[in-house]
């Protein structure tokens, strides 16, 4: 996807899932979320090395509640409960993911499924809710990406 490929309906429940897109892609997609009322959290994966300060991050750019657990399950719960976020659906922004997927790919993929199970349960819902992923383009041509 590139700025010029917008063509997701962010409304449409099911057209979520989670995407990997090149950083220039990430401005547009927030603006045009937000502009549709959906809740927009960006996250920087910039030198994050592993879970702890992923969930760190994710803390801070989603309004997790105080009592958030700090592990995956907890993870989990919360994404698949986003009630006390105001809008019409969800749409979080994460870049620089190559840096976490370098250092640490388990927890990488882990949170990959978390988030694609979260979009399955989502639509099931009828609630938009997407996650991008910027990676940089040399990624794309990665066979083992």
């Amino acid at each position: 996807m590139t700025s010029q490929d917008h063509d997701i309906d962010l409304h449409d429940p099911d057209a979520g899932g989670v995407f990997f897109v090149i950083e220039e892609d990430l401005d547009p997609l927030g603006a045009q979320g937000a502009s549709q009322g959906l809740f927009v959290a960006r996250t920087s994966l910039q030198g994050c090395t592993g879970k702890d300060e992923l969930l760190r991050r994710l803390k801070a750019s989603w309004r997790l509640p105080a009592e958030f657990g700090d592990n995956w399950d907890a993870l989990a719960d919360a994404v698949n409960d986003l009630d006390w976020l105001e809008g019409s659906g969800y749409l979080l922004l994460f870049d620089h993911a190559d840096d976490l997927r370098e250092a640490s790919e388990e927890d990488f993929d882990i949170l990959l499924d978390i988030l694609d199970e979260a979009a399955e349960s989502w639509q099931e819902d009828g609630k938009p809710f997407f996650a991008f992923f910027a990676m940089p383009e040399s990624a794309f041509n990665d066979p083992d990406f």
